[in-house]
């Protein structure tokens, strides 16, 4: 039986483009292994492909990517990697602004840019005009000028200036530090933007993994007493 998730944030955006991508003889050899529904994925791979619900596509995705690319894991980050940690999330304010999910497990700080309106139970109204905030120049554009909201629910500053991307992983760092946002722990599959090193003052070197996830979903994993 193939396992249930509770997602927090789903990129249909990201799961549509890669979808629509997969060659119609693999994607049928995918659901078989996926478990997806036959019925309903002979009809997408003749035409046309939106017949699968979202959730579909996203399994199909998945087992596409596992399959074609090396999908890592967070402290050794691919092109595509996963992870399983405690994540502080900003940015359920409005829709059309970003969202960033931050954690840190052991040397490895793991930031996730991505758009609110992916959020889980936290879409846009149908009208409303969706800007994407999935790459690198969206993360600058945030550590230059934080969301006054952000400022004020978790009492993260602005940078006046704005970061090249040699001095970035140093900004992620120290917002990912001031985040005050209860931490929720999750699993997640993400695209790697940028990946970078921070010594701190007492010596210590942090690795900086930048990303922009396909799924965000509450992890089954139980954190053992003051792990976060």
């Amino acid at each position: 039986m193939k396992r249930l998730r509770y997602y927090v944030y789903v990129s249909t955006a990201k799961v549509d483009m890669l979808y629509g991508q997969i060659p119609p003889k693999l994607l049928r050899r995918l659901a078989v292994e996926a478990k997806v529904d036959l019925k309903v994925v002979s009809v997408a791979v003749q035409s046309p492909r939106a017949e699968t619900s979202a959730y579909d596509r996203l399994d199909l995705v998945e087992a596409y990517l596992e399959r074609e690319f090396d999908v890592s894991w967070m402290s050794e980050p691919a092109a595509w990697f996963r992870g399983d940690l405690g994540l502080r999330i900003a940015g359920y304010g409005e829709a059309d602004k970003p969202t960033l999910m931050t954690g840190r497990d052991g040397d490895t700080v793991v930031a996730l840019i991505g758009s609110a309106h992916h959020l889980i139970g936290h879409q846009a109204a149908p009208d409303m005009h969706r800007v994407g905030f999935s790459g690198l120049p969206s993360i600058f554009r945030l550590l230059q000028d934080t969301p006054p909201e952000w400022e004020r629910q978790f009492n993260v500053r602005s940078w006046n200036t704005m970061p090249d991307r040699g001095s970035v992983t140093s900004d992620v760092l120290r917002v990912a530090e001031a985040l005050t946002v209860p931490p929720m722990y999750c699993e997640f599959l993400a695209r790697q933007l940028m990946r970078g090193t921070v010594t701190r003052e007492d010596g210590r070197e942090l690795t900086i993994v930048v990303g922009t996830p396909l799924y965000v979903a509450m992890s089954d994993r139980v954190p053992v007493d003051g792990e976060v």
